[in-house]
């Protein structure tokens, strides 16, 4: 019987890291159609000759200066972007506890962080890199 709750246990908390991954998955998704919403937003409103724009606001529809608008768009789509990139690295670390759940080596290259602005200088001083 003990065995059998280990079992269990093992099993569930398997299952509600992977649903976890899922829905972190699903939520990239969707953060990420709403930045090409915004974008798209803001190239329309690049090339308008106007000085007002229509924007939702929930369910509302508000005319409001194309400045404003702008300042708004480019507010979210910098929030977005944090959003993202939050949930992208934490999806990488809970793909590896999954991993390590289910003992199977972590994804290879998965943690990689590109250099420091600091470090490619050290190594363009010393020769062992060319920026």
């Amino acid at each position: 019987m003990d065995n059998q709750t280990k079992v269990l246990k093992y099993l569930i908390s398997i299952e509600k890291l992977a649903e976890e991954i899922i829905t972190d998955k699903r939520e990239i998704v969707l953060l990420d159609k709403r930045r090409n919403q915004n974008r798209e937003a803001l190239r329309d409103i690049n090339k308008a000759c106007q000085t007002k724009c229509w924007v939702t606001v929930g369910s509302v529809l508000v005319k409001h200066n194309l400045s404003d608008t702008v300042a708004l768009l480019e507010a979210d789509q910098k929030q977005l972007n944090i959003d993202i990139n939050k949930l992208r690295s934490n999806l990488k670390i809970k793909v590896n506890d999954l991993r390590d759940l289910e003992m199977q080596p972590p994804v290879p290259g998965s943690m990689l962080v590109p250099l420091s602005d600091k470090e490619s200088e050290g190594l363009s001083n010393v020769g062992l890199f060319s920026t």
